[in-house]
């Protein structure tokens, strides 16, 4: 809370113009190591992707807990859509976790030009800038890239949010500069918090150290959903990109 009042008054993103020049990555993949805390100490392992093909794109988040061959949970997301002047636009967003001797669970929510539909069926109204839970981190990249000036200690910007059960909108603060000791060497990045608060059975919150150096990229996201339970995900080597182009 003492870091949410003591930043600046956040950017309406959905408000904030474009720059001009900007030419979206090539297709990208983005390895992490994953350790953290789920009824105990967890290991795992944890992808981002970024592909993109003319306007149209796609971002997965992969996520699995315990070994390879046997993870004892995985849950993969998917955002698609198209690349605008404005940043992403999301049309669909998809969901599943597996768990071990679990039926594996689904859910989707339709971004269509007008409205949002959720899993229960509820339709919305789509605001302008709306992300999902997947494109947020691949919106953020493009925002700080764009406007490198928001990415400064004390700065906070805003993003619209179409989650699987409401939309809400998300502030995220920006806290401070830190060096990162990661398995491709220190990283000089930049902190980025939500203005969430935990609690057992609420949303998952995702903090991101965004590196400059590495095109604005997310190389630690720690994702909590309370005290107790969460995920660290370390980048353990440098972007696999496809050349310019494709």
């Amino acid at each position: 809370a003492a870091e949410a009042s003591a930043a600046a008054a956040p950017v309406d993103v959905a408000s904030s113009a474009p720059a001009s020049g900007f030419e979206w990555p090539p297709s990208t993949r983005l390895s992490y190591r994953l350790t953290g805390n789920y009824r105990g100490p967890v290991e795992g392992q944890a992808s981002v992707e970024w592909l993109r093909s003319g306007t149209r794109y796609q971002v997965h988040l992969n996520v699995s807990i315990g070994p390879p061959f046997a993870p004892l949970m995985s849950r993969r997301v998917t955002s698609d859509g198209e690349v605008t002047d404005q940043g992403l636009r999301p049309r669909h967003y998809d969901e599943e976790t597996r768990a071990l001797l679990r039926s594996p669970r689904r859910q989707s929510v339709m971004l269509e030009s007008d409205l949002v539909r959720l899993p229960s069926g509820r339709e919305l109204p789509r605001p302008a800038g709306v992300q999902d839970s997947a494109s947020q981190f691949v919106q953020l990249t493009w925002l700080f890239t764009t406007q490198p000036e928001l990415l400064q200690p004390g700065q906070s910007v805003s993003l619209p949010l179409a989650l699987p059960r409401r939309i809400d909108t998300w502030t995220y603060d920006v806290l401070a500069r830190e060096t990162l000791d990661t398995p491709a060497g220190p990283v000089e990045t930049v902190h980025v918090k939500p203005r969430r608060e935990l609690r057992p059975g609420g949303d998952l919150v995702a903090e991101l150290w965004i590196a400059p150096s590495l095109q604005y990229l997310p190389v630690r996201i720690l994702i909590r959903q309370d005290a107790e339970t969460f995920i660290d995900m370390l980048i353990e080597r440098l972007p696999q990109q496809a050349a310019p182009g494709r």
